[in-house]
Formats: C-alpha cells, structure tokens, sequence
C-alpha cells in the first residue's frame, strides 16, 4: 500500500506541474503512466528510494518530453532574457526535489508546484 501511494503522489505531483504548463495532454499523460510504471519495478528493486519517486518520475517525463517534442519545463526565471532553457530535478537523486535554474542557481518550485511560479 506504501508502494502505491508513493506512485500515486509522484504522478499527480508530476500531472500538476504538466498541468500549469498547459501541456498535460493525453499523449503525455501517457509518458508519465510509462514513467510511473518503469519507476514501480525500480522501487521494487530498492524500496529505501520510494522517497525519491517524484524527482525520478519528473525527469523521466522531462527526458521522454525533449525526445518528442522539446525542453519541459522552460526556465521563467530567464525566459524574460530570450533565453530559452529547461528547469533541472534538484537533487537528481534525492527527497523533497525541485526544479531549479542552473544558469541562475536558485530554486524555482518544489516538484509538483509549477503551479505557484508567476509566469513572465
């Protein structure tokens, strides 16, 4: 029960954040029913990483998305520059994640909260 709770939280996490992007379409929905399904045999494997779900679902949608279709997020930190760059899962491999901006080096919103970042 653990195990699918913490699936759950990391794919609605992940939804939340394709939502304020306008890009939850069912498509990519899909990615992240992959991306859920592919991190259930891995926690499976090593149960002390179910704290990492959410960071490793999100870059696993993130990389599934720049195959198909381009850079997801897009950093609003410097988009206001011209400068068109995704946001990063920080800690790669760690609980409580975030998307940060490397250019900048600051944290811009937990995983699953895109939501509140003001949009430039």
């Amino acid at each position: 029960m653990e195990l699918e709770q913490a699936l759950h939280t990391a794919r609605a996490l992940i939804l939340a954040d394709l939502a304020a992007g306008d890009v939850a379409e069912a498509d990519v929905v899909s990615l992240v029913e992959d991306a859920v399904a592919h991190r259930r045999w891995w926690v499976e494997q090593w149960p002390e990483g179910m704290a990492f779900l959410p960071g490793l679902v999100a870059q696993d949608v993130q990389d599934a998305l720049l195959e198909r279709y381009g850079r997801w997020p897009l950093c609003p930190v410097c988009t206001g520059n011209g400068e068109l760059h995704a946001l990063e899962v920080e800690p790669e491999l760690g609980a409580d994640p975030h998307w940060a901006c490397a250019k900048q080096a600051v944290l811009v919103a937990r995983v699953g909260s895109l939501g509140t970042v003001p949009r430039r």
